[in-house]
């Protein structure tokens, strides 16, 4: 409870206001009803200088103070309906004007091409997506995409570091519209290598369209990176430098060139920390005890870079290239100790030391090539995309296990192991989209091909006569060979005011193969092959019961293959009792999603979503059957799972200098699974989240905000039930130098309650766990904007332009 109280507590300060002009006034739609929560921009006639922005209120009355004597004129915008403009605003000093009603009537374009960019809310809900605005937060300062990942609406982080959406697993994690092709702690590094102060939004997509892949049973993540819109010559330098239990900085170069013709950006950035993680298990099995614990330190270094153009080679003509990589190199250290004794009498009988390190060296590229014809007169447009990404990591291991008596003082048996696990990664994708109006409505169709091949090689060393010499027996070399033919087509129409529909079938043909080479030959296995081909139906219905109330149901099928991660089926240590290893016998998993959704005034989303999985891959705890001292981390179907959940995405303005979101969530899991004798999972389990964020305008130009999370008990994987944790977070900003300075300095998880804790049962082990990491920490940030930008204003993007922004458009 007082996790919850912290989050919503909230501090109102009232600053002094210069005595100068007003202009008030109130928004009204077609059927003369209010319309609140609109933007409304005041802009100085002589040059089109953005002055300032605020928000309508309940009964769509505005009103914009602290103005000085001079001419303006201002522009409404609200999502849905056209900008009104009203003009020739002449404003004596001192003087308060009020314009009248102005009347805002619907848009006859679509919602997505009609965002208008001012000063955009922490959380924007859009027809098809949640966008989690970054960029501009104070909070987020210091932090990485992973973490982030922790604060967007409807997302949650598990002890394992998957990351899931409502309560669903297999979510598809985006860059700039690419898909990562990482799973697992290959994904996590990666994500946290991606300095929050380069990410511009996060959008978040539950049930994405036909035009989407099929594969993520939870949706997408698409993560998107800040690119400057300005004409002409601009930049960006910021430094963060963050400091908890560890230490980490980064710096990040922005730049940008637009003229007529051209657009050119690019992004450099460097980053050097420490982290660490604590984290402690205490398991029941085969009438023993084990406690163990594992105090996990990571050092990294990594340089990224991001080099793009856009050439407008005729009115509707673009195309465009970019370039992206990164290289990082770190080191990973376990300490690893497991106490072993009777579980009758808990009287430690040895104690297994196993200590490691693991060099780490990852380079990743990514090439795309872009050409897109977009006629808005007419509706029609095409779009071509070739991409390829190389993903590539070098990591060697050090294992020794070391057996220790009772007092921890001789050593009764010691085995030393070394791991050397490179992996690379490519990825080819080409894909065409055409879209064109058709009987009142839009249609749209496509085609797609992917290839993304896995390279793993998995090299045992263990110590003979004081050297290293290879295991063969526990050696190999996996190679998972993924092609994907796609097509689709979809439909939308609006049909009056009041109904919008639209439907869309997309059918993927697989064809993988997964190939393991044991060095000794009676260990070799018959390839898996996968070649299927799966139909996944699209169906959206919106109906207006009146410009304010508006109600929505989508519902559509999904699809989660199984990776290389999961599927190679030799052990990965962390020691000679603890190991993982994959299944190469994992099928896909089905998964149909129906989401009833619900918009009051424009502004107040709730969503209620069933999901029932077929085949659930899950992570599963058991103990091991030969050692009975050993247990290990398994993958499995399950046979079923539905989940039931709720969202709400409330944003409120309580007042000109203070606005507020808040977001919560609920799910009811079922995860159902029979596998004879290797144990059964028969869980149900209620789970809630919380996030609220205030942001405050004090006096002389600093903002505050105090956000936080709270987490309900839930379940992780197939039978990990976990406990609550929750997290509270503030930070204040200044601008200085005509806003060209920025400076941000933030507190993260201040009261240290973000870890984890919880228990499993299954199979004869029962475990307890628990867990934390570097998550309190206080971050000071500082930004220079440079060139020819006017920091004071962002244009409104045309379509074109919003459709070449790939990089963060």
């Amino acid at each position: 409870m007082k996790g919850i109280v912290s989050l919503l507590f909230i501090f109102l300060s009232v600053g002094a206001y210069a005595q100068m002009g007003s202009i008030s006034g109130e928004l009204k739609d077609a059927e003369s009803g209010a319309v609140p929560y609109a933007n409304v921009a005041l802009y100085q006639a002589a040059d089109s200088t953005m002055l300032k922005v605020e928000v309508s209120k309940d009964d769509g009355s505005f009103k914009l103070s602290g103005i000085k004597a001079g001419n303006y004129f201002i522009v409404a915008s609200f999502m849905g309906m056209e900008d009104v403009r009203k003009e020739g605003i002449n404003l004596a000093a001192g003087a308060d004007i009020n314009i009248g009603s102005l009347t805002m009537g619907a848009s006859a374009v679509a919602l997505e091409a009609a965002t208008v960019v001012v000063e955009r809310p922490l959380v924007e809900v859009q027809p098809d997506r949640t966008v989690f605005n970054v960029e501009g937060t104070v909070n987020n300062t210091g932090d990485d995409a992973f973490n982030l990942m922790r604060k967007a609406p409807g997302v949650t982080v598990d002890n394992n570091e998957n990351i899931n959406v409502l309560g669903r697993a297999g979510v598809m994690i985006y860059v700039d519209g690419k898909r990562l092709p990482l799973s697992g702690q290959d994904l996590a590094s990666y994500l946290k290598n991606l300095p929050s102060d380069q990410i511009d939004r996060i959008d978040i997509i539950t049930n994405p369209g036909a035009k989407y892949d099929a594969e993520g049973n939870a949706g997408i993540i698409d993560i998107r990176l800040k690119k400057d819109k300005s004409q002409g010559a601009n930049g960006t330098i910021r430094v963060t430098g963050t400091q908890g239990r560890k230490q980490r900085g980064n710096a990040n170069l922005t730049g940008n060139y637009r003229g007529k013709k051209v657009n050119v950006f690019g992004t450099l950035g460097a980053a050097k920390g420490e982290g660490f993680n604590d984290i402690r298990f205490k398991n029941w099995q085969n009438d023993l005890y084990l406690e163990e614990s594992n105090l996990i330190g990571n050092t990294w270094e990594n340089l990224n870079y991001r080099l793009g153009s856009d050439f407008y080679i005729g009115k509707n003509h673009i195309i465009g290239f970019l370039a992206s990589g990164m290289t990082n190199t770190g080191q990973n250290t376990v300490e690893n100790r497991i106490s072993i004794s009777p579980a009758a009498t808990q009287v430690i009988d040895s104690i297994l030391v196993a200590n490691s390190v693991a060099d780490i060296d990852r380079q990743n590229q990514a090439y795309n090539l872009n050409y897109r014809f977009d006629d808005r007169d007419k509706g029609r447009s095409v779009n071509i995309d070739l991409d390829y990404g190389s993903y590539d990591m070098k990591s060697f291991r050090t294992l020794p296990n070391q057996y220790y008596d009772a007092g921890e003082e001789n050593v009764l048996t010691e085995v030393n192991n070394w791991f050397d696990t490179p992996s690379d990664i490519d990825i080819y994708t080409g894909k065409l989209d055409y879209e064109d109006k058709l009987l009142g409505g839009k249609i749209g169709a496509g085609i797609k091909y992917s290839q993304v091949v896995s390279d793993n090689t998995f090299i045992v060393y263990d110590q003979v006569d004081g050297e290293q010499a290879q295991n063969d027996t526990l050696s190999n070399k996996f190679k998972y060979d993924e092609k994907v033919y796609a097509a689709y087509t979809e439909y939308s129409r609006n049909f009056g005011q009041k109904i919008g529909v639209s439907a869309g079938l997309r059918a993927e043909l697989t064809d993988a193969v997964g190939d393991l080479k044991a060095f000794i030959p009676s260990l070799a296995e018959p390839p898996v092959e996968l070649n299927y081909l799966k139909w996944f139906p699209t169906v959206g219905l919106t109906y207006s019961l009146n410009p304010m109330n508006v109600i929505s149901l989508n519902f559509g099928r999904r699809i989660n293959r199984p990776d290389y991660n999961v599927l190679n089926p030799f052990n990965v240590q962390l020691s000679q009792i603890s190991y993982e290893k994959g299944n190469a016998r994992l099928q896909p998993e089905i998964v149909n999603n129906a989401e009833l959704g619900y918009t009051l005034a424009y502004r107040f989303n709730f969503k209620l979503a069933y999901s029932r999985t077929d085949d659930q891959i899950t992570r599963l705890i058991g103990p091991d059957s030969e050692d009975p001292r050993a247990s290990f981390i398994s993958w499995d179907n399950l046979a079923t799972q539905t989940i039931w959940s709720f969202n709400a995405s409330l944003p409120f303005t309580l007042s000109e200098k203070w606005s507020a979101y808040v977001n919560l969530s609920g799910s009811h899991l079922d995860n159902q699974a029979d596998y004879g004798d290797n144990g059964s999972v028969d869980i149900q389990a209620w789970t809630y989240n919380i996030y609220a964020q205030s942001t405050l305008d004090l006096p002389a130009g600093f903002k505050a905000e105090v956000s936080g999370w709270f987490s309900g008990p839930g379940v992780w994987g197939g039978v990990f039930l976990y406990e609550e944790s929750w997290s509270l977070n503030m930070g204040i900003s200044k601008n200085f130098m005509n806003e060209r300075l920025s400076t941000k300095l933030t507190v993260n998880d201040i009261f240290y309650e973000s870890g984890w804790s919880g228990v499993s049962e299954f199979n004869g082990l029962k475990g307890e766990g628990r867990g934390n990491w570097d998550s309190r920490f206080v971050s000071l940030s500082i930004g220079y904007n440079f060139g020819n930008q006017n920091v004071k204003s962002r244009k409104r993007e045309t379509g074109l332009e919003k459709e070449a922004g790939r990089v963060g458009g």
